[in-house]
């Protein structure tokens, strides 16, 4: 037999879950692309621009 789940009790696991839900968004919204801890190189031309095709940048060098 069925036993019923007081109100409460709902409401709360409810919360419990939106609140978990709520963290994992927030973290995943935090997640960002590892940033470089190296020096940058030397010759600035060989440095990687995000959103650049690589023939693009060989149109660019002198």
């Amino acid at each position: 037999m069925l036993v019923r789940t007081p109100s409460a009790e709902r409401y709360v696991r409810g919360f419990a879950a939106a609140a978990v839900a709520m963290a994992a968004l927030v973290l995943a919204a935090n997640a960002g692309p590892v940033q470089p801890t190296g020096s940058a190189p030397a010759d600035p031309r060989t440095a990687h621009t995000p959103g650049a095709s690589v023939t693009e940048a060989e149109a660019q060098r002198p």
